[in-house]
Formats: structure tokens, C-alpha cells, sequence
């Protein structure tokens, strides 16, 4: 009994997980990468790069209201990513860039995405079919 116990509670994990995963992809692929925030300030690759707040020594600097400032980084080789309301902020703000408009496509989902739902179901249904299997055992 116990070892259906530790395994449900492993697959609720799984499943929260897969969920958390699932509920933050959306939110990733909105971020804009030095290439897009180079074409909606008009301004050159290196400028963009001047303009971050970024330090070699310092993975995630503390916010600087005169730089734009990246995403949090998990890693120090991680591409920079910006939100695109720091984006506007930094542009309005800094640039005096009176009118700033960023339009932001949803990209199509992917096969991987496909495939996390896919077995994010399976995982549903196994993890329904045990709870059945306890329930009848009590």
C-alpha cells in the first residue's frame, strides 16, 4: 500500500510540474529577444547592448530605472530577454520616444508542447485510474 502511496504522490508531483511548465511557456515566449528590441528602437545591435543593464561579474543585476533591463537569467551564457513593457518604459522614459508600439505574435505551438500535453493526459488518467483503485480498496 505504501508503494502506491509514494507512487501517486510521484506522479502529483509530476503532474504539478508539468502544469507550472505549461502555465509558463506562454508567458516566455513573449519576452523579446536583443534582435527585436534593436528593430522597435530603430537603434544598432550594440547600442541595445549598451543600453542593458548587464554585468560581468553580476548575473542579475538590481533594477536601474536609466538602463533596460533584461529578464532574470538562470545562467550566464542565457541570451538576454526583455519584457516588452520595460521595452516601452525604457524607450518613453530614457529615449523620449513619445509613441511606442510593440506587437508581440504567438508563436505556433510546437511539437514539444504537443507532446508535454499529450503526456500531461496520460499522467491525469493514470493518476485517476489509481486514486479508483484505492478508493475500491478502502
Amino acid at each position: 500500500m505504501s508503494d502506491l502511496a509514494n507512487t501517486l504522490d510521484g506522479l502529483s508531483t509530476a503532474i504539478n510540474t508539468l502544469d507550472t511548465q505549461i502555465a509558463i511557456e506562454p508567458d516566455t515566449q513573449n519576452l523579446m529577444t536583443v534582435e527585436s528590441v534593436q528593430k522597435v528602437l530603430n537603434r544598432s545591435r550594440a547600442s541595445v547592448y549598451r543600453y542593458a543593464n548587464t554585468d560581468a561579474l553580476i548575473l542579475n543585476p538590481d533594477f536601474d530605472h536609466k538602463r533596460l533591463n533584461p529578464e532574470s537569467r538562470q545562467h550566464k551564457d542565457d541570451p538576454l530577454m526583455f519584457h516588452p513593457n520595460e521595452v516601452a518604459r525604457f524607450a518613453q522614459d530614457v529615449l523620449g520616444i513619445k509613441q511606442v508600439t510593440i506587437e508581440i505574435s504567438q508563436s505556433p505551438e510546437t511539437l514539444t508542447h504537443q507532446l508535454l500535453r499529450q503526456v500531461l493526459a496520460e499522467l491525469k488518467t493514470i493518476r485517476e485510474l489509481i486514486e479508483k483503485d484505492q478508493e475500491s480498496q478502502v
